[in-house]
């Protein structure tokens, strides 16, 4: 299936100059176009705001190749392999109706596997590691056509998993998953701005995946902290929170999954969003950046000084941490982070306009950006945040020296 037609990413901010879109409903229709065209580059749900999955050429949307769920159990761990295309909301139940479930989820089931993965999609967890950490082997079509499987005993693994679509078109991939379990979601809140502060890694420790939401207001004017969601395995929780008393909450609905403490499938409490929901198509538009863990309390200080600017455009921040880990491209390279993503009103100028200040800001705390969202920042502030760039670079000389996989966001990024 092929379209010609303009097309655009999910929050309608980004027009895709690609010249056209092609939707193999298969890996063989995949292959042949990628061994036909001289430029190609897999483009995901379009979850995006920036051209990470942009190209001159063409655009292969791999949602409609079945999705061939296998799960191997063997006695150093169960994993499943299915198609990259996937969606998560797709392919939870399946797993859980297997016994299984994933380490994590983002906030948003509606995501591909595979787009999740390539930009460092993470979800929320002070001892979870981003979507990325549970890939054990990706298979990719090669600029000839060919498809090459990479597993963890391949030496440039940990540089082929967040690969940014530099690498080839990613068509399966394998996760590690676990038992499945239950889990409960719980409000907690409002938190006065100096609590949270003092406290900011004691609260994202409190539950198997934490998350907190501010508009950047005053305390005396709600906007401190004024929610904690606290995900959590275990039937029984706290009343309060560092001094917040637990929320009413309230029962899964269109909008969100149930935040009242019942118990129920980990698909349907990891995210934020219910599966078979209608996310806020269009409109937003979304920053992020990741800053070393102990530096949480500094960076947010720092952000405020900005409040008066940021809240006319802002929807809602959340902050999360994830776990570190050993990803070249991963910002949770190394250390562990606290993540701070900015919701914004559908004002893209503005704030575009605004994001050259707000990562001056963070600049002492070495932010990361998420690679799938707006930024200011170049090639030469990337690089140096990312002390395993050059040998991405000669990574990507290897796999594809012809450039067939080279993307204008690659280029101007990461001089790839």
């Amino acid at each position: 299936m092929r379209s010609t037609t303009s097309e655009l990413n999910w929050s309608g901010t980004v027009t895709y100059t690609a010249s056209r879109v092609e939707r193999p409903t298969s890996l063989d229709q995949a292959a042949a176009i990628v061994a036909r065209e001289p430029r190609v580059h897999g483009l995901g749900t379009r979850h995006s705001f920036n051209d990470v999955a942009d190209t001159p050429g063409v655009l292969l949307d791999l949602t409609q190749v079945p999705t061939d769920l296998l799960v191997d159990r063997t006695p150093e761990g169960t994993t499943v392999t299915l198609g990259a295309g996937t969606r998560y909301g797709d392919v939870a139940p399946a797993l859980d109706a297997e016994g299984l479930a994933l380490h994590n989820m983002g906030s948003l089931p509606h995501i591909s596997v595979g787009g999740a993965i390539a930009t460092g999609t993470h979800g929320s967890g002070t001892r979870l590691g981003s979507l990325s950490t549970a890939v054990r082997g990706l298979e990719l079509i090669g600029p000839d056509g060919t498809i090459r499987t990479v597993t963890r005993t391949d030496p440039d693994f940990p540089g082929t998993v967040l690969h940014l679509g530099l690498l080839g078109i990613v068509t399966r991939v394998t996760l590690a998953v676990e038992p499945s379990y239950r889990m409960r979601q719980d409000s907690y809140g409002p938190v006065p701005w100096r609590t949270f502060l003092d406290h900011a890694a004691e609260i994202h420790a409190a539950g198997y995946s934490v998350c907190a939401y501010t508009r950047f207001g005053d305390d005396d004017e709600g906007g401190a902290i004024g929610e904690v969601l606290v995900k959590s395995r275990a039937e029984h929780v706290p009343d309060d929170l560092v001094g917040a008393p637990r929320l009413p909450g309230g029962p899964g609905d269109e909008h969100r999954t149930a935040r009242d403490g019942s118990m129920g499938p980990w698909w349907d409490r990891l995210p934020h969003f219910p599966i078979g929901s209608v996310p806020s198509h269009g409109s937003e538009v979304q920053s992020e950046h990741f800053v070393p863990l102990r530096h949480a309390a500094a960076a947010l200080d720092a952000l405020r000084g900005l409040a008066d600017r940021i809240q006319p455009h802002l929807h809602v921040a959340e902050l999360r941490t994830m776990a570190a880990d050993d990803l070249w491209l991963s910002p949770t390279q190394g250390q562990d982070v606290f993540c701070i993503a900015f919701t914004w009103k559908k004002h893209p100028e503005a704030v575009a306009a605004l994001l050259p200040d707000l990562e001056a800001r963070l600049a002492p705390f070495d932010g990361r950006p998420h690679w799938g969202k707006m930024s200011s920042l170049d090639g030469d502030a990337v690089a140096a945040l990312y002390p395993r760039l050059p040998a991405f670079r000669a990574l990507v000389a290897r796999a594809d020296p012809d450039r067939t996989f080279a993307s204008a966001f690659g280029e101007r990024v990461l001089g790839s």
